[in-house]
């Protein structure tokens, strides 16, 4: 495109300001399956809502796009956590993504419900749950209900918080899974009204619930029931699910050191969570665990979820 002759300094200025470079940074949070995950799948939510409580870490999706002044770009971003972890990794990159690609106009909720969308023409048949937990960060009841999602941001006071982070350990097993696999064959038998699958499914929503009530009167004893609810109710999805965890951790929960213990996300492998006692020796858990080959993760809540930084280069 060719341009008149400039005639004066203004014009030069509002011409070069038009080719400034710039570069977009976008970091996006992973997040914990506290409860109720299963439940934000359409299969389920399409016939009932769903009921999840989740909680938005530091483990982030970091996105990076450069324009330069004549407007090419590049793109590249980076995972703190592996995909197949069942930390919403996936969900936590697309949501990356496509806050890194639109503007800055767009709310969180928007940025989550296009992730989605993106997602799902891909082949995922997952639930919402990953991308709204990266897109708004913080503890979140989330209700599904068809195509729509209603959040309330939970506000446990900041010694709760601290005794979560320290009570709730991270384990990476080192088996990563295919959540889309381990899905297919139980949403088959939901859909052919399998009723051991579909009351499954109820007390996992009962544990979304129970967990939001946790987590409003700031109880570990209710976290600890509600944990033991989907950790009985997985079970009876498929023993499969919680095998690759069982036997490292269940001798510890017969000793008391462990309360309640479960999946971060489909199960088969990835990342588990391990509620601790009070009298718990925290470390000691943490050598011994990582004797077996599991991976600590340390982990903070993240509040402010999806963060997006424009400057000019």
């Amino acid at each position: 495109m060719n341009y008149p002759p400039f005639n004066d300094t203004l014009d030069e200025v509002v011409i070069i300001r038009l080719f400034m470079a710039k570069r977009i940074t976008v970091r996006a949070p992973c997040r914990i399956d506290l409860a109720g995950g299963w439940t934000d799948v359409p299969n389920f939510c399409s016939k009932k809502s769903g009921e999840v409580v989740n909680i938005a870490i530091n483990k982030y999706t970091k996105c990076i796009m450069d324009i330069d002044n004549q407007r090419k770009i590049s793109l590249s971003y980076s995972t703190d956590m592996p995909t197949g972890s069942g930390l919403g990794t996936s969900g936590s990159m697309n949501v990356g993504l496509i806050g890194t690609i639109l503007g800055a106009e767009y709310e969180a909720t928007e940025i989550a419900e296009i992730a989605y969308q993106f997602e799902a023409l891909l082949g995922n048949k997952g639930g919402r749950q990953d991308q709204w937990a990266s897109a708004l960060g913080g503890i979140n009841h989330m209700s599904f209900k068809g195509e729509n999602v209603e959040t309330r941001s939970l506000k446990p006071s900041t010694g709760f918080i601290n005794l979560l982070e320290d009570r709730l350990l991270l384990f990476n097993s080192m088996i990563s899974h295919v959540s889309g696999q381990l899905h297919q064959n139980i949403w088959d038998r939901y859909e052919d009204e399998d009723s051991g699958i579909v009351q499954a499914l109820e007390q996992i929503r009962e544990a979304g619930l129970l967990m939001a009530k946790a987590i409003d009167q700031e109880s570990i004893s209710i976290v600890a029931e509600s944990f033991k609810i989907v950790m009985n109710a997985v079970d009876e999805l498929g023993m499969e699910l919680h095998d690759p965890f069982r036997s490292t951790v269940d001798p510890y929960m017969k000793s008391g050191d462990v309360l309640a213990w479960k999946a971060m996300g489909a199960g088969g492998g990835g990342v588990v969570g391990v509620l601790l006692s009070q009298q718990c020796d925290r470390e000691k858990i943490i050598i011994d665990f990582t004797r077996k080959g599991w991976e600590n993760i340390d982990w903070r809540m993240d509040e402010r979820g999806l963060q997006r930084e424009e400057i000019t280069l």
